[in-house]
């Protein structure tokens, strides 16, 4: 899940967000030693973004001194493959397809994002319009009498918290459940609760917080009838190979933009509210241990209820030594110096 609202959509009115689609850099364009291609999901449909995210790459082009060429993708799979492919060097992304990227496109974690509220985390929801009768209950009945609008394949909000915290542990399967499931992006699940084309769907706080600033009074053609704990923010990626110079030079943008005193920190303040983001902390790949044993708690619960003894024990091998590298990690992180 990547969680933030932003629509699909290139900015050929501006240079800097020049030619930019699923298929990766335009074809017979040369990357640069000095280009760095950034990919950011494109989760909703916005006329407004090349107004909300020029002014951010434009300051990291101006900063790093880097040609940043942007990469719009509308889906998780997209941005994944252009990173595995070389296309994209460094990229936004949520939590589980952040974790893919690892796994498949030699990429590593460098930063994390944070909330301009100050809350550390945000939450997977299910919601049904406002005026719906339907509950929890009724949703887990499972009688197929239900349309449900499920997230991205790779989303960490839209799919994976789902089947961890709700499904999975009372042997429900989504595709058997519901009598037709839609997958879509966050904000084509609001719209679709919103104007009652699904009668329930899966979403996030932080999308639902961006809709109602988008539109507001938007919050009230919605409820929420369940959340998930919550969930760590967004990580932001580079590959491995990339130049230790240019990552130092990528690093220390993300590290210190928003930090300034004065005008200019507010004005880059201003320009991180915009994409619903408080600034950016170092983070490495350990920041992916919560949805790494999300994934292995739904292995787990998906053996339990299939009754594979075999499966168990492997499950329960792998959800262990996540664990234990969860708190190695958090016991590194409390003997670190503060920031």
């Amino acid at each position: 899940m990547i969680r933030r609202l932003f629509l699909i959509c290139c900015a050929l009115t501006l240079p800097l967000l020049a030619a930019c689609d699923d298929e990766g850099p335009p074809a017979g364009r040369t990357k640069a030693p000095d280009t760095v291609v950034f990919s950011i999901l494109s989760t909703e449909k916005s006329a407004n973004l090349q107004i909300l995210w020029a002014p951010f790459l434009a300051d990291m082009e101006r900063q790093t001194g880097l040609d940043v060429r942007p990469f719009f993708g509308s889906n998780y799979t997209a941005l994944i493959e252009a990173m595995r492919a070389g296309q994209v060097q460094v990229g936004w992304f949520s939590n589980n397809s952040g974790l893919q990227a690892v796994r498949r496109a030699d990429a590593e974690v460098f930063a994390r994002s944070t909330d301009p509220s100050g809350v550390d985390g945000y939450t997977s929801v299910l919601i049904v319009p406002a005026s719906s009768r339907v509950t929890l209950e009724q949703v887990l009945r499972c009688d197929r009498s239900l349309d449900y609008g499920a997230g991205d394949a790779q989303s960490t909000s839209g799919t994976l918290a789902p089947m961890t915290y709700l499904f999975a542990p009372r042997n429900i399967d989504p595709q058997r459940c519901f009598r037709v499931v839609r997958s879509g992006n966050h904000e084509a699940n609001l719209l679709g609760v919103a104007n009652g084309v699904l009668d329930v769907a899966a979403n996030n706080s932080a999308a639902m917080e961006q809709a109602e600033k988008q539109q507001p009074g938007f919050s009230r053609r919605i409820k929420v009838i369940w959340r998930s704990p919550r969930l760590p923010e967004d990580p932001i990626l580079w590959r491995k190979d990339l130049d230790p110079a240019i990552k130092e030079r990528v690093r220390q943008f993300f590290l210190t933009y928003g930090s300034a005193e004065g005008p200019e920190g507010e004005r880059q303040r201003r320009n991180l509210n915009a994409l619903n983001f408080g600034g950016f902390r170092p983070a490495d790949n350990s920041h992916l241990l919560p949805v790494r044993e999300m994934e292995a708690t739904a292995r787990l619960l998906q053996a339990r209820n299939a009754g594979d003894a075999a499966e168990i024990a492997r499950a329960q091998e792998a959800l262990d030594a996540v664990r234990v590298e969860r708190v190695e990690a958090e016991a590194r992180a409390g003997a670190a110096p503060a920031d």
